[in-house]
């Protein structure tokens, strides 16, 4: 009897300690505080599930038996959970002791890590050896991209394949910028998050600002709230730009369409349309050196740059 207590208890400190030793603040931002919404407006509304069947949701994630549209997402937010982590996240979510248990064991994303892509690209070494100016005999092999024999298609010869391959989103480490305010690379696997649709943005449950914080992800910038495309009507038989008449005027045959320069910006409340397919811009990261040595050296890139944009401050830059 004594033996089984022991058990009991020791079963309850450890159920204990793990109600503590994870939180679900990362999940309020699609899931609500108390797990009351819908995540994206398209999954259960969590807290009406059994325990019995978070567990089983979050396994499924975990080992990509379970799920629709979310999958991918989802797959990325569970990959380092233990059993016993999913167990005690269950166990807070049927307790309604979400908020609570997370306000005093909330865990803070840490600074990211910052991968420079451009580091063994423009690598001096490599640079000198690439220089054909530096050559008295330049092969074949050294004029083409592939570095390999041109003759042959094999596996041996064809170079390097790109390798799309990453860790799940809030797994990688996160790419320095290119150049100031170049649009960040994607660090993590896309995989389950595509296609991109006006309905479907599954970048957006992460990367919205309100929820960036607490999940550690790059929150999207005020440009992409902005609608900077000039207001344009037919009016009266003219083409009226920004409240100016532009277009084909008496005496002019070819006609002025040059002379808004720039719209004034229309601060919006919700992400900007023009810009909802995230990837026209924003593409994953290969694992894969680039075939060319890189001289490009990029100015400006200071600690600010190479992880924020401060591309709203310079839309007008050249252009007033």
């Amino acid at each position: 009897m004594i033996r089984v207590l022991k058990l009991l208890t020791l079963g309850s400190l450890i159920a204990s300690s793990s109600l503590y030793a994870v939180s679900t603040s990362a999940c309020a931002g699609c899931h609500g505080a108390n797990f009351e919404k819908k995540a994206m407006g398209q999954s259960k509304v969590v807290k009406d599930l059994s325990k019995e069947d978070i567990i089983k949701a979050l396994k499924g994630y975990k080992d990509g038996s379970y799920g629709g549209a979310m999958k991918g997402l989802m797959k990325g937010q569970v990959a380092s959970l233990s059993d016993a982590d999913i167990g005690a996240i269950a166990e807070i979510i049927k307790g309604g002791g979400a908020k609570k248990v997370d306000d005093k064991k909330a865990q803070t994303p840490k600074k990211a890590e910052l991968i420079d892509i451009n580091a063994k690209a423009s690598d001096a070494k490599r640079i000198e050896k690439e220089d054909l100016g530096n050559k008295k005999v330049v092969s074949e092999e050294t004029l083409g991209l592939r570095k390999t024999n041109l003759y042959k298609e094999d596996k041996d010869t064809v170079g390097v394949k790109t390798d799309y391959s990453r860790p799940a989103p809030g797994q990688a480490p996160k790419f320095e910028r290119a150049y100031v305010n170049a649009p960040p690379m994607i660090p993590h696997s896309v995989d389950g998050l595509l296609p991109i649709t006006q309905n479907n943005n599954q970048c957006l449950s992460c990367h919205m600002p309100d929820v960036a914080k607490s999940t550690g992800a790059t929150p999207i910038p005020v440009t992409h709230f902005t609608n900077y495309r000039p207001t344009t009507v037919y009016k009266n038989g003219e083409l009226v730009k920004e409240g100016k008449v532009v277009g084909i005027q008496k005496g002019d045959e070819l006609g002025n369409v040059g002379d808004i320069k720039i719209a004034k910006p229309k601060k919006l409340n919700h992400l900007y349309q023009g810009r909802f397919n995230c990837s026209q811009c924003h593409a994953p990261q290969a694992k894969v050196d680039t075939d060319v040595a890189n001289t490009f050296k990029p100015d400006g890139l200071d600690d600010k740059h190479k992880a924020h944009s401060t591309l709203a401050d310079a839309m007008n830059e050249g252009v007033e």
